[in-house]
């Protein structure tokens, strides 16, 4: 992965070069970026699988991690792994950031306001999940994630669990070599430890639960498609 640092080694989004858009991991600050964070426990099993949040302008990061409730500058299960920056030139937004706001501001914008900006999508959609409930397999911060790219019109929308997932795991990097040995190396001790104690009949688990769980998201994605909520 080829990064160019800032003296203060902050990543730089690309092609800008304002001091106000630089990707900061120690500041926990991604612009206009979707963060992914492993599971406990799940991502130990499957490494691909973790849990996302989506940044504002500013790069405050905002994931859904309840019932009613979207979490605000404090990413939800750890420190960010992997980013995927978000063009706003591919989205229906302005391309120009607005103005930051403070977090009072924030709250404070009209209810009916036009979306003009990635920040007013992201309102948009922040103010939606505060009134819905969270589920693991129908409703969760993929859900969150996706409907806040179809607001923005990422690519003209249509996106869903399935090739939102698709779409990081492929295009997504990693904050750095630690943050990927930190992701990845639970699930190679409880391999090695697998099988050294159960053998195939480990590998044959493990395959059952994770062909269990993506078939579960394809099915409620294209099987039946009010099953899983955007």
């Amino acid at each position: 992965m080829e990064e160019n640092t800032d003296p203060e080694h902050g990543l730089m989004i690309e092609g800008s070069a304002s001091p106000a858009l630089q990707i900061d991991p120690r500041k926990a600050r991604f612009p206009c970026c979707i963060v992914w964070t492993p599971l406990p426990v799940i991502s130990w099993l499957v490494p691909f699988i973790g849990h996302i949040g989506i940044c504002r302008e500013d790069g405050v990061i905002l994931d859904f991690a309840g019932p009613n409730f979207v979490c605000v500058d404090n990413f939800a299960f750890g420190a960010v792994a992997r980013y995927l920056q978000i063009s706003t030139e591919k989205c229906c937004v302005l391309p120009v950031p607005s103005v930051y706001k403070s977090e009072d501001q924030y709250r404070q914008d009209e209810p009916g306001r036009e979306i003009l900006t990635w920040d007013d999508a992201l309102r948009k959609s922040t103010q939606e999940f505060q009134h819905r409930t969270y589920s693991l397999f129908t409703c969760n911060c993929h859900s969150f994630v996706a409907n806040n790219l179809n607001r923005l019109c990422f690519r003209n929308g249509g996106w869903n669990l399935v090739n939102l997932a698709a779409l990081f795991f492929v295009k997504g990097k990693w904050v750095s070599k630690a943050s990927m040995v930190r992701s990845l190396l639970p699930f190679f001790i409880i391999l090695t430890l697998g099988l050294a104690s159960w053998g195939w009949n480990f590998l044959i688990f493990l395959a059952f639960f994770t062909f269990s769980l993506v078939g579960w998201f394809l099915l409620g994605t294209y099987g039946f498609k009010d099953l899983i909520q955007l």
